[in-house]
């Protein structure tokens, strides 16, 4: 299932090469980085920074699915209770299968604040390339400061119901790939982590 080549004298050359084709090298199958974290922890920009790297040093195709993207364009009648938050993170995640299952790149951001989601999202998506679990730790008074749209301030103020982290809870992950702060690094070093991680997988 890893892809490794099999030897010659281990199986015969046809049922080697339908092998490979089923089970190719893990560099030429697909895959899907999974960014959770609050509002405001710096998901957006790192999975863009971060196609862009892998456009730059790869010939895969690369989808980007951000939270307000798919809000937008595929979960559009959804509201923000925790089943729909759930259908949206679903959602997502069925899509990532899709775009892994042929080859393809899926970066996602979304909050996914609920851990039951994000291990339903690894386990359908594992089926068929690599998952990574990227949880931003950044703390809760870091995204209040960088929050220009004012969503806390409203969510502080009663007029924004259910929202995450304030009067809504995040599970914190407890089995992510990679965690990362990005208030103690530069979004350029943590991008370059996040890829050299992937490399190490021998995703790449």
């Amino acid at each position: 299932r890893k892809g490794d080549t099999l030897p010659d004298w281990f199986t015969m050359p046809t049922i080697a090469k339908y092998l490979k084709e089923i089970y190719p090298p893990l560099k030429d199958r697909g895959f899907t980085i999974f960014f959770t974290g609050l509002s405001g922890a710096g998901k957006t920009t790192l999975a863009k920074m971060l196609m862009v790297k892998l456009i730059e040093h790869g010939k895969r195709r690369v989808t980007l699915l951000d939270g307000d993207i798919v809000r937008t364009h595929l979960s559009n009648e959804l509201g923000f209770s925790k089943e729909h938050r759930s259908i949206n993170v679903q959602r997502i995640g069925y899509v990532a299968s899709e775009i892994t299952k042929n080859g393809g790149i899926a970066i996602c951001a979304p909050i996914a604040p609920y851990e039951a989601d994000r291990i339903k999202n690894r386990q359908l998506i594992s089926q068929y390339g690599i998952y990574i679990e990227i949880y931003l730790s950044t703390p809760l008074e870091v995204c209040e400061h960088r929050d220009i749209k004012g969503f806390y301030l409203r969510a502080r103020h009663n007029l924004t119901p259910s929202f995450t982290g304030i009067d809504s809870p995040y599970e914190i992950p407890k089995n992510a790939d990679i965690v990362l702060d990005t208030s103690t690094a530069t979004a350029e070093d943590l991008t370059n982590k996040i890829y050299d991680k992937i490399k190490a997988m021998g995703c790449l």
